[in-house]
């Protein structure tokens, strides 16, 4: 009895995409990083001697190293690590939230667009294109101005301007399966439109929604702290990697470390994310091979 080798084992659909993302050296790279500044935020100002709000005014701009004070102190004697950690909960946090939000209307939006077509898709599709025309920094600014500058308004104006690239995913990808055979099977068993969108259709095109979903906590990750440093987003005390760049603005030549440290938190959080939405891509694309 001839034994079946390795390569001709087919391999179930979640153990093929962890294998093709664990190819993915990047994305795995990514993936660590991401869980090292969540749980970091998450569980780090709790381990730390200093709040992120304890001023020592005699311990005004210490370097990094200073004792205690592996990162230094700000121009108030504030300890940088605390209010870094601090800080990396506000900014992840919106860019979670943000993108939970901008998700759910862009999949709806996308669903009734490429699931009716016609008049309807046409309608939904030019307005995603008139919120496109806006350059999105400018639009939210503009938002941001007449609102009152908070974590809950910055969130909302966030998800309302990254909305619009999910529902063109979601469009094509419903458009792109409507007509498949289970689709139509559903409709001639008598399923409700809404059951046959949001029950057959959305669930099959999970994986570009969910690379969506990752490239998306990146830019409100970066959204915030555009808004941020220019005094629209998160207001002091309250710590965010933006914030912290927009302080240290004026210090760059005297305490460069106060600009460098939310800095490269802000850089290895927006890098990691993408390559962790280039490693998902590749794993749940399911014409991917696996050698």
């Amino acid at each position: 009895m001839a034994t079946a080798s390795l390569s001709t084992v087919q391999l179930a659909p979640g153990q093929a995409a962890w294998r093709r993302f664990r190819r993915h050296r990047l994305a795995l790279a990514g993936a660590v990083i991401i869980l090292v500044l969540v749980l970091g935020s998450a569980i780090g100002p709790y381990l730390l001697p200093f709040d992120d709000t304890y001023i020592d005014i005699m311990k005004r701009f210490a370097p990094p190293l200073s004792g205690a004070h592996i990162l230094g102190t700000d121009e108030l004697g504030r300890d940088v690590l605390a209010r870094l950690m601090m800080g990396g909960r506000v900014s992840l946090s919106i860019g979670i939230v943000a993108m939970v939000m901008a998700m759910a209307v862009g999949i709806v939006v996308g669903a009734f667009a490429g699931f009716y077509g016609g008049v309807v898709g046409a309608v939904l599709m030019r307005l995603v294109d008139a919120v496109l025309c806006f350059p999105t920094i400018f639009l939210l600014l503009a938002l941001a101005a007449l609102t009152e500058p908070g974590l809950v308004t910055t969130t909302i104006l966030i998800a309302a301007t990254a909305w619009m690239a999910v529902a063109r995913v979601v469009e094509a990808q419903v458009r792109s399966l409507r007509e498949r055979e289970f689709a139509v099977a559903a409709l001639a068993f008598g399923s409700s439109n809404l059951r046959i969108m949001f029950r057959e259709l959305v669930p099959n095109a999970i994986a570009p929604i969910v690379v969506s979903a990752t490239l998306n906590v990146a830019k409100a990750i970066l959204l915030e702290s555009y808004v941020s440093y220019l005094g629209y987003g998160i207001q002091p005390p309250a710590a965010s990697w933006g914030n912290m760049l927009n302080n240290a603005q004026i210090y760059l030549t005297s305490a460069p470390w106060l600009a460098i440290v939310p800095g490269v938190a802000i850089t290895l959080a927006v890098t990691s994310l993408n390559f962790l939405g280039d490693g998902l891509r590749d794993a749940l694309d399911p014409r991917m091979n696996i050698p």
